[in-house]
């Protein structure tokens, strides 16, 4: 019996979309990462299984759990409502978030109000979110938080500067994250203005990162660094950001289905 996918993609952060709700799938981490294969199978940051609820279970390529995803989040609820606008609910490992398909076509997400204790970051130690005893090479002093996935924002001068994929396998599995972190490189153009790349925990060096770019504008703020909205400009597209008073974090941006297919 054949499974249907859908390839989604929100600024370039692509994704399978597996619909579970009717039958339940057996895939398991090894079957995630051979369909996550850009060599061997469809070809993802995350593969995304819609189950009932609506709730949302999301894989790395390697095959591990991740809690959230913003952009995979967007993605489906523009399948949900079928891009109709409107809002609708989704679960999430990480708690329940309430999305919105709006008139202009982009998809905004509540992801709720971030978590900036180091308890809740699950660090190995106790520590300062706001300056991790973090560094390597040109890089050090990361802000922290979690957006129901751990993440450090390191702050840089030029972002082109970094040579990411020579420290972000370090700095992800460094003994201060247990369960591994995904690591934000940001460099602050204006106040309402951020360049992000992020080296996501699991799926490596991405072309957007959702929750990374809610990470950024938190630790960017908490640092004095930016306002409490923003435009966060990723190699893939840019996303609006905003830091509401209520403590919750709305992220907005574009979504495309890229094909359609079948899995054996």
């Amino acid at each position: 019996m054949s499974t249907a996918f859908v390839k989604m993609e929100g600024c370039g952060n692509d994704f399978v979309v597996l619909d579970a709700r009717a039958r339940k799938l057996a895939l398991d981490p090894a079957r995630a990462a051979a369909i996550a294969d850009r060599h061997r199978g469809v070809g993802c940051d995350q593969v995304i299984v819609i189950e009932p609820g609506p709730a949302i279970r999301i894989f790395n390529p390697d095959g591990s759990a991740a809690e959230a995803c913003g952009n995979a989040t967007r993605c489906v609820a523009h399948l949900l409502t079928g891009g109709r606008p409107g809002p609708v609910a989704i679960g999430s490992p990480g708690g329940p978030l309430a999305a919105e398909v709006l008139a202009d076509g982009r998809v905004q997400v509540d992801m709720g109000a971030p978590r900036l204790g180091w308890d809740e970051l699950k660090l190995s130690r106790e520590a300062d979110t706001l300056h991790l005893p973090l560094r390597l090479g040109p890089v050090a002093n990361p802000a922290a938080c979690s957006m129901g996935n751990p993440h450090a924002t390191f702050f840089v001068a030029d972002v082109a500067a970094i040579d990411i994929p020579a420290i972000g396998p370090a700095l992800e599995h460094d003994g201060l994250f247990p369960a591994r972190a995904n690591i934000g490189f940001a460099q602050v153009l204006a106040p309402d203005r951020i360049r992000l790349r992020v080296w996501e925990r699991g799926a490596g060096l991405t072309l957007a990162c959702g929750s990374g770019a809610c990470a950024a504008l938190v630790n960017a703020h908490r640092r004095g660094l930016a306002g409490r909205s923003a435009t966060m400009l990723l190699d893939g597209g840019e996303l609006e950001i905003v830091w509401r008073d209520d403590g919750h974090v709305l992220m907005t941006g574009p979504v495309a289905v890229s094909f359609t297919g079948e899995l054996p």
